[in-house]
């Protein structure tokens, strides 16, 4: 198998509000959409994030009603503090201020409006990601 791309799905109750929100605070841009729908994406390394309203018909029917809950999207960035602060300036709900981690990783959390968490992570001089 070859992977070319990554795509989240995140089936949510209010797409426009996890759009706008991706957009606005984390760079993310529409590719497409439809009536419950969208398409993000960016131009960087970061997976691209589908958007469905919950209960829409595209789903299965037992997966419907389910709703993106207890996850967390963790971007891997640099320039961590300066992304803090940029978002706190911008009004982002940081729900997770930033902090170091013993084992060398910064990162803080911010809320989508349809409580999907997305974590900026930044990793200390010398360390490596866990994925390295």
């Amino acid at each position: 198998m070859n992977v070319t791309a990554s795509t989240l799905s995140l089936t949510v109750a209010d797409v426009d509000a996890s759009r706008d929100f991706l957009c606005t605070h984390l760079g993310y841009r529409q590719a497409m959409a439809a009536d419950g729908f969208a398409s993000l994406t960016r131009d960087d390394a970061a997976a691209g994030i589908v958007l469905l309203r919950r209960g829409t018909e595209v789903l299965p029917p037992e997966q419907r009603d389910r709703q993106a809950t207890g996850l967390i999207l963790a971007l891997t960035v640099t320039g961590i503090e300066a992304e803090e602060r940029r978002l706190r300036e911008a009004g982002a709900p940081i729900t997770m201020p930033l902090r170091e981690e013993p084992w060398g990783e910064r990162l803080f959390q911010l809320t989508d409006p349809n409580g999907v968490v997305f974590q900026l992570v930044e990793w200390a001089a010398g360390d490596s990601s866990p994925t390295d």
